[in-house]
């Protein structure tokens, strides 16, 4: 393994990749040696984030698609088959913040949509990549999820249900694996990160009070190259 480049040779495939920690962590995958897959909807993002990776001595493919739809993702998980055989990191990071708002006035169609993308995509992207993730030597999958998964605080019943739900997939998911020997599983909670849905949020916070997603991505990084536990939930403070 070259030490300067301790993902050389490896695949990583990162959702909602074209901003916020999304992007980070891609950039910092790709800085790490790994060829990183970046999937999220809009084309154009998501050529920036690959000119930023490719700019840097890295190599990504993106993958534009809406994780809303089972087809793409099976879709998806062909052509990583039929072109790479494996997969060796899995990051699960899109999601959607919805509206805050007391429980009984949340909306049945946004709420739909929320667990669509927050929680039904990240199955089926499990399930899609699971035979390929079992092909790599070490395989890692990475979620993204919030305090608020754990922690209920008034008005963000809609994406806490959701992020309570991911957590309860990944650590089972983690559980079923750990025989393997082979697969690990992290539970991201990412703390007060400087992104959109963070600005969406707290609109009167300062930005800079905050750390940047470069700080998670780099924590991320450093658990996937770590010989460490499967199924562990991690909060990153700073």
């Amino acid at each position: 393994m070259n030490d300067s480049k301790p993902l050389s040779d490896r695949l990583a495939l990162v959702t909602g990749a074209s901003r916020g920690i999304g992007a980070a962590t891609a950039e910092a995958l790709a800085n790490a040696g790994a060829h990183v897959i970046l999937v999220a909807r809009k084309t154009s993002d998501l050529e920036q984030v690959e000119e930023q990776i490719h700019s840097g001595g890295g190599s990504a493919t993106i993958a534009p698609l809406d994780l809303t739809d089972g087809d793409n993702i099976g879709k998806l998980a062909g052509a990583v088959a039929e072109r790479w055989g494996k997969l060796d990191v899995l990051v699960l990071n899109a999601a959607m913040l919805g509206s805050l708002t007391p429980v009984q006035d949340i909306d049945p169609k946004e709420y739909s949509r929320l667990l669509s993308l927050n929680l039904l995509a990240n199955q089926a992207m499990i399930a899609a990549f699971d035979p390929l993730l079992r092909k790599a030597e070490q395989a890692d999958v990475v979620a993204l999820t919030s305090s608020v998964g754990g922690e209920p605080r008034a008005f963000w019943g809609a994406y806490g249900s959701s992020k309570a739900g991911l957590e309860t997939l990944l650590s089972t998911y983690a559980d079923e694996t750990a025989y393997t020997g082979r697969m690990r599983v992290h539970i991201i909670d990412p703390g007060a990160t400087r992104t959109r849905m963070r600005a969406l949020a707290f609109p009167g916070e300062e930005p800079d009070t905050v750390k940047p997603p470069e700080a998670v991505a780099s924590r991320i990084v450093e658990r996937i190259i770590a010989n460490g536990p499967t199924g562990e939930k991690v909060r990153i403070e700073a």
